[in-house]
């Protein structure tokens, strides 16, 4: 058997999906999973042993020059290499427009996506020829994806164990045991301070005070700033200047790259964010901040995963921009954070 996962992107999209590939290996052994994904996250996906194919695309690029010569060349390459494949089932758990066009060039007639509810595009409903409604449990965004995947094989994927993985170079692996080399012995934490929206941010007064408090309660910690844009870099750069000794900021790496630090460190701090999700993939505990989104539908699960959640009516409001923004972020406070700092490093002290 022979399937198709189209999940191109965004990054915490695509870690939600990754249980997809051990729940389809287990149901049926033997089966070959090819997966479609945007080409800037392709770090994510490559390697994997339990993908047989990856299938590129770059749907951004294609959507703001549709008619040039490169677009039309790279659509017909990547239509040419998903029909070379014969697929039993194709899954389309974007539930866009982009994903439907994608649907549409493999040529299977059992595409399987979404019910409208849960979709980002009423339209691709014109693409799927079954629509799988979530159960009222099924709240997580990965158990959501599980439940479309899972109707035709006709096991629940509750109750098993799903594992994940970015699969990392030896070159990447070493390159990372290098870097924590030079750290202190202690514990290494890394905060990842960014986000795309202005409401998934903590405050700035906050990130320092975490970070001295930190040091202070564990003397011989190190602390790693990660960051993804300019912007991200040059204020967690004062953050770390802030802080002082014991505080770093990491230079600019591939996702790969990456993903092998966040192997090598003990604890991961940031908010609704693809890095923290990252961490989580690679089996690293994570503690997460959620103001305007809802951890308890995309943040990582399991005991090693704590979600710090602000404190207010308002919370899981789901907006981009508020007048309360100031006073959302300043609603976690640094003693909440601590403490689930405390409450993981306690659980794997025991493990």
């Amino acid at each position: 058997m022979r399937v198709l996962i189209v999940k191109m992107g965004d990054m915490t999209a695509i870690m939600n999906a990754l249980p997809l590939l051990s729940y389809l290996h287990q149901v049926s052994p033997g089966i070959e999973v090819d997966w479609v994904v945007e080409e800037s996250f392709r770090d994510l996906l490559e390697g994997n042993r339990l993908v047989a194919m990856l299938h590129r695309v770059k749907s951004r690029a294609w959507c703001l020059a549709p008619l040039a010569g490169v677009t039309r060349r790279e659509v017909a390459e990547v239509r040419d290499a998903l029909r070379s494949r014969t697929y039993d089932f194709v899954f389309d758990i974007q539930g866009s427009l982009s994903s439907g066009l994608v649907d549409k060039l493999a040529v299977c007639d059992k595409v399987i996506g979404f019910s409208s509810d849960l979709l980002q595009q009423k339209i691709n409903l014109l693409f799927t020829s079954r629509q799988i409604p979530s159960r009222r449990d099924d709240y997580h965004h990965s158990d959501q994806c599980l439940r479309v995947v899972s109707v035709p094989y006709g096991r629940d994927f509750r109750g098993m164990t799903l594992t994940t993985e970015i699969r990392t170079s030896t070159e990447d692996d070493t390159s990372a045991e290098v870097l924590l080399s030079t750290l202190a012995d202690g514990l290494v934490f890394l905060c990842h301070c960014g986000s795309t929206l202005e409401t998934r941010l903590w405050y700035d007064e906050g990130w320092v005070s975490l970070g001295k408090s930190l040091l202070a309660l564990y003397p011989e910690a190190s602390l790693l700033f990660s960051w993804g844009s300019e912007t991200e870099r040059e204020k967690v750069t004062g953050f770390a200047a802030a802080i002082g000794r014991g505080a770093r900021v990491l230079d600019r790496t591939s996702l790969k790259a990456f993903a092998a630090i966040l192997k090598k460190v003990d604890l991961v701090i940031g908010g609704d964010t693809g890095p923290v999700k990252m961490a989580a993939a690679v089996g690293t505990p994570t503690v997460s901040l959620y103001r305007a989104g809802d951890g308890k539908r995309s943040g990582p699960m399991g005991e090693h995963h704590l979600i710090v959640k602000a404190p207010l009516p308002c919370t899981a409001c789901f907006r981009s921009q508020c007048d309360k923004d100031a006073d959302c972020r300043r609603s976690i406070t640094v003693g909440m954070v601590l403490a689930a700092v405390g409450k993981i490093h306690g659980i794997k002290e025991q493990l």
